[in-house]
This record gives C-alpha cells, sequence and structure tokens, in this order.
C-alpha cells in the first residue's frame, strides 16, 4: 500500500525531530540538552516531541525497534535447511564483510558511543533494549522449532545468540572508539564471528533447522 500524504509529513517530521536532536547530542553530550531545547530548534512544541518519542532515550536510540527485531527477522527468514544460528551468524558476517553501518563499521560511530558512554540514562535503555532482544528472540525460536513453553531450549538458545550479537558489537564499539579504521576492525570482527561459531555447540547450531514445507 501506497504512503499516504498524512503518513510521509509524520515520518518526515519524525526523521526531522530526531536528526535534529542527535546532532545536539553529539554535539554537547545526552544529559546536557533538553527536551525543551530540541523542540525549540526543530519548532515544535514538547508535546509533539513525546508524541513521537515517548522517553528522551529514545530520541537517540530511535532505531530501537530494529536492534529488538535484527535476531527474530534472521530466523524467521531463514532458508530451507538451514538452522537459526546459522541464519544470524551469516547474516552478521554478511553486514561485517559488507563494513556495514548496521554494525557500527562507520566513520563517526565513536561519537555516538561516547555519547552513550556518558549517559546512564542511555546504557540503561540500550539493556533493556537487549533485553527486549532476548525475549523476541525466544520467542521466533520457540515458533520456529514448534517448542512448547516449557521446553526450556528457545530460552537458552536465545541467550547464547544474544551473546554473539552483544558481543560483537560491543567488540567493534570499542574498536571504533579507540580511534580504528572501519575496514580493519571488519576483519578482526569476521575473525571473531569464526572464534564464536567454534565455541557454539552443534545442538545450538542445528537448532530450528527449517524443513521444506
Amino acid at each position: 500500500m501506497a504512503e499516504g500524504l498524512r503518513e510521509r509529513k509524520k515520518r518526515q517530521t519524525r526523521q526531522r525531530i530526531s536528526d535534529m536532536a542527535t546532532g545536539l547530542f553529539l554535539e554537547r553530550g545526552f544529559d546536557a540538552v533538553t527536551v525543551a531545547e530540541i523542540a525549540e530548534v526543530c519548532e515544535v512544541s514538547v508535546n509533539t516531541v513525546y508524541n513521537y518519542f515517548p522517553a528522551k532515550e529514545d530520541l537517540f536510540l530511535d532505531r530501537g525497534a530494529g536492534l529488538v527485531d535484527r535476531l527474530p527477522r534472521c530466523v524467521r527468514g531463514r532458508r530451507v535447511g538451514e538452522s537459526a544460528a546459522r541464519a544470524v551468524l551469516d547474516e552478521l558476517r554478511e553486514q561485517v564483510e559488507a563494513v556495514s553501518p548496521t554494525v557500527g563499521l562507520i566513520e563517526g560511530y565513536a561519537r555516538f558511543m561516547r555519547v552513550i558512554e556518558g549517559a546512564a540514562a542511555l546504557k540503561a535503555r540500550l539493556w533493556q533494549l537487549q533485553q527486549q532482544q532476548a525475549v523476541s528472540l525466544e520467542e521466533a525460536l520457540r515458533e520456529a522449532a514448534g517448542a512448547p513453553p516449557p521446553d526450556p531450549m528457545p530460552m537458552l538458545v536465545a541467550g547464547q545468540l544474544n551473546w554473539v550479537h552483544s558481543t560483537l558489537m560491543g567488540t567493534i564499539g570499542r574498536e571504533m572508539m579507540a580511534g580504528r579504521k572501519p575496514a580493519e576492525v571488519s576483519r578482526e570482527a569476521l575473525a571473531l564471528l569464526e572464534e564464536i561459531e567454534d565455541l557454539l555447540s552443534e545442538r545450538v547450531l542445528n537448532y530450528a533447522v527449517r524443513r521444506a514445507e
């Protein structure tokens, strides 16, 4: 369905508020900028800002929904004959090989990470998003494997795949903050993914293989 004029204007307004807020946060730090200042710069009311972003943290981590859905989407989109873990690992590997901004391999990511490191509220919000990702991933795995709620395997596999993702992203973030180039970090991140895969058991690696329908 084509996007209507009203929906397009709302999306553009949301993006404008997010972009301008992010610029202020990067320049001055998260805690030093108020929602009132953001509203003034964007020439909208404070209520309008909160209509689009329920919390100040959401202005900076405005792609949180994408983070929460990233791994579950890999599981649901896995190919016939492919397991959930292989789908996740392959997706992450492709993004790292492509030196993709999606995994933080972009100039300027260090500034983004420093804002998070300097704000307890952002670190707490990022932790919440990671927990939401784990829950969503468990739900996707339970559905993919046809496992009833008493079965602990979806929870256990979700925990390990969430660890894979957080370890990769944490390592990339630290290296980018150390002033490394994206291409250099990409090569080392690929090696890290290989080592991580070696640590995963065959039971995890072969869990929830998609069968032909």
